[in-house]
């Protein structure tokens, strides 16, 4: 559809219905706020990686990142077999 014919059928729901939100509705924010990023070098292999803070350490120097806690676990149960 063309952005006139659009523009028209929006007055027409408009005109009918005042209380018309628009096809997004009502509730145009999402449910949950996302979550506060902050970048933090993984101490293994030293790569920058932004974690939300809810998940980091207090000791920002102690963090490990998801690749690098994977490989570890790896190495341990190959280790063990």
């Amino acid at each position: 559809m063309s952005r006139r014919k659009d523009l028209e059928r929006f007055q027409r729901a408009k005109a009918q219905n005042p209380n018309y939100a628009g096809f997004r509705g009502l509730k145009t924010q999402p449910e949950k706020p996302a979550d506060v990023l902050e970048t933090v070098v993984c101490t293994i292999c030293n790569r920058k990686r932004n974690v939300a803070v809810s998940g980091l350490p207090d000791d920002r120097s102690s963090f490990v990142c998801l690749s690098c806690q994977d490989d570890q676990e790896a190495a341990v149960v190959a280790s063990n077999e």
